[in-house]
């Protein structure tokens, strides 16, 4: 039997996970998220912001036991690979809810680790009224800044879907909303 282990959940693991499901019925399928979250609807997030999707579970749209009954993979969120040995193909991956470390080995290896917002070099950055959009506990931040501090202004940094969608979500809330985009025109191609 294949063993497959894909690290990275969200859109692109959880779809890898789907298709090797549906190319194999018997391969030993494991998908390692480090994040709490293994499926959910990234563009629902501003809207969940705005409050026109009310409930945050609305924007979940798998869980590990949601995914082992549809597709028979082993979902296990929490837990960060920290090492590759290509040669061995042995992982060594921390469970971060317990900090305990365990070896993970592969017959096939699939990376769809996601990416990270850029955050330039810039005085405030740091700030903990500058936020990023990247995942549901983004959102909780967020959601906390504007309910603590009820700012009366923000501005969003980059002109793409999500930004595109904050600045609307923002504007929903009764906040005046500046839009910053580099290129030469928002939803470039």
């Amino acid at each position: 039997m294949t063993k497959i282990v894909i690290i990275g959940g969200v859109a692109g693991g959880a779809s890898a996970a789907a298709r090797a499901r549906r190319v194999s019925e018997t391969a030993e399928i494991i998908m390692l998220e480090r994040g709490e979250f293994v499926s959910f609807a990234n563009c629902g997030l501003p809207y969940h912001i705005s409050g026109e999707i009310e409930s945050r579970d609305a924007l979940l749209l798998q869980t590990p036991e949601s995914f082992k009954s549809r597709f028979n993979v082993d979902v296990r969120v929490l837990n960060e690979v920290i090492t590759i040995d290509r040669q061995a193909k042995q992982l060594t991956v921390r469970n971060l809810a317990t900090n305990e470390t365990y070896q993970e080995s592969y017959d096939k290896l699939l990376l769809s680790p996601g990416a990270s917002p850029i955050k330039p070099p810039l005085p405030g950055i740091d700030s903990h009224f500058v936020h990023s959009l990247r995942n549901i506990p983004d959102m909780d931040k967020v959601l906390s800044t504007l309910m603590l501090h009820k700012p009366k202004h923000a501005t969003v940094v980059g002109g793409g879907f999500i930004g595109l969608e904050m600045v609307e979500a923002l504007r929903h809330v009764g906040l005046k909303v500046s839009l910053l985009e580099l290129a030469d025109q928002v939803m470039g191609s």
